[in-house]
């Protein structure tokens, strides 16, 4: 079986699907008349019913949100810190000379 190119949908696209699902229209008619994963539909469908957005990050808890904050301070602190001990290395062999 080949793999299906990678499309993008616009956020109208994705909502008109999930309006046809919440009006009645069966998922799999709606995946099969727009050519689309099942996967992807379920996705669209939980997301959007959730929070009004099939976005991610609009979907993530407080929790999750912190989390990934709290990683990418942790990342940014640690190259820093790097950077701190090459530096220190450089100006101790500068005094040392």
């Amino acid at each position: 079986m080949e793999k299906r190119p990678r499309r993008t949908f616009t956020e109208d696209f994705k909502k008109q699907m999930v309006d046809l699902y919440n009006t009645g229209k069966p998922r799999t008619e709606i995946a099969k008349e727009y050519d689309l994963s099942p996967s992807a539909l379920d996705r669209w469908i939980r997301r959007i019913n959730k929070t009004g957005s099939s976005k991610e990050k609009d979907n993530r808890t407080e929790a999750e949100n912190e989390l990934i904050a709290l990683r990418k301070e942790n990342a940014k602190l640690r190259l820093e810190n790097e950077i701190l001990k090459k530096a220190a290395l450089i100006f101790a062999t500068k005094s040392s000379s």
